[in-house]
């Protein structure tokens, strides 16, 4: 991982942002987002991914295309491993949020629905309705001759501990918490309505402090979030992050 921190401030307590990288990204895709949270004096862990980074292991684009859902969850368990060790060494004033672009922001999404802890959310053109999504991705595979490598029961089970993730089946989990979402409108890789959608549902549980759900549509945008986007997403981390 890299870890980011203000000039000088390496070993103080400091707010904190875990912030997670794309399908087929690393690490260092991100850094101009810790760049511009670090100025505003945060701490910002950037892991790679299982499968990606100097987690590769050799496998083509296929290959880690049909572990995606292994890359997520094993990034929402070793996201618990994370919050533990920033406390450990002392160096998280609070709690930390948690943020990240495409699998990234699916991630975080998922993250939401099991961590109460995390004090903030920023997800970049992400999506939290697993289990619609691994069902859509499995029939693409499908009608493209793929065999999928697991049987009806295992498919099964494998939706089942998605559902546990699922933003649109555990929305009570956010429980009012700050989040930010950014999506292009014209985004085909991680479809922008489901996202729209689960933003519309959680409006009504942020009735008290509607400034706290944040949706940003770029009409022209696909997948690829703008300058724009990526300056309000780190803004948004930091007030929330510091208040």
């Amino acid at each position: 991982m890299l870890h980011i921190t203000p000039d000088q401030d390496a070993e103080a307590a400091l707010p904190t942002v875990v912030f997670l990288h794309g399908h087929m990204s690393a690490k260092e895709h991100n850094l101009h987002y810790a760049y511009q949270l670090a100025e505003k004096g945060l701490r910002v862990i950037l892991p790679d991914a299982l499968l990606h980074g100097e987690r590769n292991e050799g496998l083509d684009e296929v290959q880690i295309s049909l572990r995606f859902w292994e890359i997520v969850l094993t990034s929402i368990e070793e996201l618990a491993f994370l919050h533990k060790e920033l406390h450990r060494r002392g160096l998280v004033a609070g709690e930390p949020g948690v943020g990240g672009t495409s699998m990234g922001g699916i991630t975080t999404l998922g993250a939401m629905a099991v961590y109460p802890w995390i004090k903030a959310a920023a997800v970049m053109m992400g999506a939290g309705n697993y289990v619609e999504l691994a069902q859509a991705q499995m029939a693409q595979y499908e009608s493209r001759g793929f065999q999928l490598p697991i049987s009806a029961a295992e498919r099964e089970r494998m939706l089942a501990t998605l559902a546990i993730f699922d933003s649109e089946r555990n929305q009570p989990k956010f429980n009012g918490r700050p989040i930010y979402f950014w999506h292009g409108e014209q985004d085909v890789t991680v479809p922008f309505e489901p996202t729209y959608r689960l933003f519309k549902n959680l409006e009504n549980q942020y009735e008290a402090a509607p400034e706290k759900i944040v949706f940003t549509r770029e009409r022209e945008a696909g997948h690829a979030v703008s300058r724009k986007g990526m300056l309000e997403a780190t803004q948004w981390l930091a007030k929330h992050l510091t208040d």
